[in-house]
């Protein structure tokens, strides 16, 4: 009896050991810098863009599948947009997504990954300085960037994300962010 429930104490702490290398949850938050790409008249009134400094934060899960190779889905807050101008007005377009990018990581040595994958995202909100809410509620994209673990826990990305859908019902233009982030894996 004593060496079944020896066995079985050394198979579950075996188990956990090999899940917590498996699988780690934690946070992470950054910096957006944001702008869209495409053609930017209204009604045929042309106006020039410029990008808008926003944030990102969120859940971030690594799925480690070998030793060089991880999955890494991301459930994150981040708002993205424009700001517009011509001769007359000036507005910013504010756009709050819920994103969900899954990025393949390839890890070049033990701290530096390279990272890519798709990403979609469903709009939450949309702030702006006209009463115009013409944004789409869906949007599919794709992302490329690095990571670096500064410890085992903590690690710090950068992140090019650009938009494959149009971002409003009214003019050509996608989303185009650069993240910047840092987090924590527990």
């Amino acid at each position: 009896m004593k060496k079944i429930l020896l066995a079985a104490v050394l198979l579950v702490a075996t188990s956990a050991t090999l899940q917590a290398q498996f699988l780690r949850i934690g946070v992470k938050g950054g910096v957006n810098f944001a702008n869209q790409t495409g053609d930017a008249s209204l009604e045929g009134v042309a106006f020039d863009k410029d990008g808008i400094t926003s944030f990102h934060a969120g859940l971030v899960a690594e799925l480690k599948l070998l030793d060089r190779f991880a999955i890494q889905p991301e459930l994150l807050y981040s708002t993205q947009g424009a700001s517009y101008k011509n001769a007359v007005d000036e507005f910013k377009n504010e756009l709050g997504y819920l994103s969900i990018p899954v990025m393949a990581k390839l890890y070049l040595t033990d701290s530096f990954s390279l990272e890519v994958g798709p990403q979609a995202s469903f709009l939450l909100s949309e702030k702006n300085d006209f009463d115009v809410k013409d944004a789409e509620t869906f949007e599919f994209g794709v992302n490329a960037g690095l990571g670096f673990k500064i410890t085992k826990s903590l690690f710090i990305q950068g992140r090019y994300s650009l938009g494959l859908t149009e971002a409003s019902k009214n003019a050509d233009v996608k989303n185009s962010t650069v993240q910047l982030s840092a987090g924590f894996l527990f």
